[in-house]
């Protein structure tokens, strides 16, 4: 089975042709890559210091110093902007992510956070929270602590779309179902 593209697939022949958001070119958020990896279950997430992202071996996405979240062929997805904002290609509203916290589009409430102490808790539609594993390395700073917390946020997203979608998702499921899938 081939594994989920982190990016919707384009039909037919025709090449995708999103727009990279706006400040793509002159970046967002000052981040600071750590060393750093993310465990539950028998799934592991790293962020290796050249801004990989890698899911159990295989590289996923990428993060640059600037704020810059793009696919292992370099093509954009997200740009954190210095207010915390996650915009998408299009435009496309992705959320807030702070250094602790992050929010889903449109709403005004935290839906996962990643403590100091590095774990994860996800916050279901009533409010009651689930351990959803513990980042190793990421509170040296408050900009590397970010980088741990748009990560989280940033494959949180990508499981629940896919569960919208109706997609199966393969991989261990994390906290209220959302997952890191392939």
């Amino acid at each position: 089975m081939k594994r989920l593209s982190f990016l919707t697939a384009c039909l037919g022949l025709l090449a995708c042709s999103a727009t990279p958001p706006a400040n793509w070119a002159k970046g967002g958020a000052p981040l600071e890559i750590p060393r750093a990896r993310w465990v539950f279950g028998t799934t592991a997430v790293e962020v290796v210091p050249d801004g990989k992202v890698i899911i159990d071996g295989e590289h996923e996405m990428t993060i640059d110093r600037g704020g810059r979240v793009f696919d292992p062929d370099r093509e954009p997805i997200a740009l954190l902007e210095p207010d915390g904002r996650l915009i998408g290609n299009d435009e496309e509203a992705m959320g807030i992510v702070g250094a602790l916290t992050a929010s889903r589009p449109g709403e005004p409430h935290a839906w996962l956070s990643v403590a100091p102490s590095g774990e994860v808790i996800v916050y279901d539609d009533e409010g009651e929270r689930h351990l959803a594993g513990v980042w190793i390395g990421c509170n040296a700073t408050p900009r590397t602590h970010q980088v741990c917390t748009l990560v989280s946020h940033m494959l949180a997203l990508r499981m629940r779309s896919a569960a919208e979608r109706g997609e199966p998702s393969v991989g261990v499921g994390i906290g209220i179902g959302i997952g890191v899938g392939r």
